[in-house]
C-alpha cells in the first residue's frame, strides 16, 4: 500500500513539474505576422447606434481603413486616443472603431470627453467578432487597403512612431 502511495505522489510530482516546464518553455509572444498580407476575414458587425450592420463591403470602397478595437475601461486606449484623433484628420484613411465588451453609456462618455475619431463606429458586445481579426486584447488596430488586404497590425496602443508609419503607407 505504501508503494502505491509513493508511486501516486511521484506521478503527481512529475506531472506538476511537466506542467511548469511546458509553461516556462512555451513561446508566449503574441505574433500576428501571419495575418499580414492576408485578406480581411468576412464579418458582420452592428453599428454602435444599432441602425446599420457593417461588412467587408463597407470598407472595400475606402483607399485605406484602420480598424481600431477599443473600450472606455481600457487605460491604454486613452493613451492612444490623441493619435487616433490626429489620424482622423488625414486623407485616404477611414477609421472604423469597434467598441469591445463595453457599456454603451461609458463608451459614449469616453467619446464625448476625448472626441470621436471614428468615421464608422460599431460594437462587439461579446467579443466574438474581434476574434475573427485575431484580437486577444485591446487596444489593437489593423490597417487594411482597398483590396481588403491586411497591411499591418498594431498590438497595444498606437504610438507616434506608428502614426508616422501609417502616414508613410497611406500617402
Amino acid at each position: 500500500m505504501q508503494k502505491i502511495i509513493k508511486l501516486i505522489i511521484l506521478f503527481i510530482f512529475l506531472f506538476v513539474i511537466g506542467i511548469f516546464y511546458v509553461s516556462l518553455t512555451r513561446d508566449t509572444n503574441y505574433n500576428t505576422s501571419s495575418l499580414i498580407n492576408k485578406e480581411t476575414p468576412e464579418f458582420k458587425i452592428i453599428s454602435f447606434d444599432e441602425s446599420n450592420i457593417y461588412t467587408r463591403n463597407d470598407i472595400k470602397k475606402n483607399t485605406f481603413t484602420l480598424i481600431n478595437f477599443w473600450a472606455s475601461w481600457c487605460a491604454p486606449c486613452k493613451i492612444e486616443h490623441p493619435i487616433l484623433m490626429k489620424l482622423s484628420q488625414t486623407k485616404n484613411l477611414v477609421i472604423l472603431g469597434i467598441n469591445f465588451k463595453d457599456k454603451e453609456i461609458q463608451a459614449k462618455s469616453f467619446l464625448n470627453e476625448l472626441g470621436n475619431p471614428y468615421d464608422l463606429l460599431a460594437k462587439d458586445e461579446n467579443g466574438k467578432q474581434s476574434v475573427r481579426f485575431g484580437v486577444y486584447g485591446i487596444p489593437e488596430s489593423i490597417l487594411i487597403n482597398k483590396n481588403l488586404m491586411i497591411i499591418k497590425k498594431f498590438v497595444g496602443p498606437l504610438s507616434f512612431e506608428d502614426y508616422n508609419n501609417i502616414l508613410k503607407i497611406i500617402e
